[in-house]
């Protein structure tokens, strides 16, 4: 066939550790490409033994396995978009941004996550400091929650207030774009904050809190959504704004469902399936 005539996807790769239970990971980052109208593709740098309920352990992937992994993908099939998760190690998190600084990709959308929406460390202790000063430098977008945020600026923030300042704070002296989520706070409103480095704008998102247990994945799925509305060519506010509007959908339409005994998942697929 014509190679002229083919068509092509919108291509998001995910870096990240395997829940098992379906909520998190790399397989909520999967749902959450095919959702927002992308192939998706994956690194696993990490199997979790974890469910709902907690994490029982992490066995992690040979380093050079997970670079194998990676360069394989964007050697054959590229990508659009890059969204990185849990990278639970200084070795591994050097490991990944030398692997992918020569693909010069744009889109890279970077969640530092450590830990999990049960309360379990993710993350080993020294390796805050490397995530911080050298792969998130490199991000177009970070996404953090507000103790991830604490943790990286050394300091608290207990007031909706303060989330501006924050998340300015964060950019890396204005080069890297900061989802700063709110959900930590308990206002009645939730306002996340989106400090647009590129125009240094700051853009509130708002929505309605949903008293709900299934939040197991919602970082995850937040920034796979964003990497999906980045790699479909959108700006970074549209992309903020869209990226919003699937997961509060998704955790409005997860919230009646029961799956598992603890934190369960949010509905991904809800503009589809019920």
């Amino acid at each position: 066939m014509n190679d002229k005539r083919m068509k092509s996807y919108k291509r998001a790769l995910t870096i990240a550790g395997s829940d098992p239970s379906g909520g998190a990971g790399i397989q909520a980052d999967l749902k959450t490409f095919s959702a927002c109208g992308c192939f998706g593709t994956s690194a696993i740098v990490a199997i979790v033994d974890e469910n709902t309920v907690g994490v029982t352990g992490v066995h992690p992937v040979p380093v050079e396995f997970v670079t194998g992994q990676i360069r394989s993908v964007l050697d054959d099939i590229g990508t659009d978009a890059v969204k990185i998760g849990m990278l639970h190690s200084s070795e591994l998190i050097r490991a990944v941004w030398r692997t992918l600084a020569p693909y010069a990709i744009r889109n890279i959308v970077l969640d530092p996550v450590m830990v999990a929406t049960s309360g379990d460390a993710l993350l080993q202790e020294e390796a805050v400091s490397t995530l911080r000063d050298e792969l998130i430098p490199h991000a177009r977008i970070i996404t953090p929650n507000i103790p991830e945020a604490e943790l990286l600026l050394g300091r608290k923030i207990d007031r909706q207030e303060e989330l501006p300042d924050a998340a300015r704070a964060l950019s890396c002296d204005g080069r890297v774009s900061v989802f700063l989520k709110a959900g930590h706070l308990h206002d009645d409103e939730l306002i996340d904050i989106f400090y647009n480095a590129e125009t240094d704008h700051v853009l509130p998102l708002r929505s309605k809190r949903l008293e709900t247990v299934n939040t197991h994945g919602t970082g995850c799925t937040l920034s796979s959504a964003l990497a999906a509305f980045l790699a479909h060519g959108l700006s970074l506010d549209e992309a903020a704004v869209q990226a919003k509007e699937y997961i509060a959908g998704a955790i409005a339409a997860g919230a009646d469902y029961r799956i598992g005994h603890g934190h369960g998942p949010v509905h991904h697929f809800y503009r589809f399936w019920k």
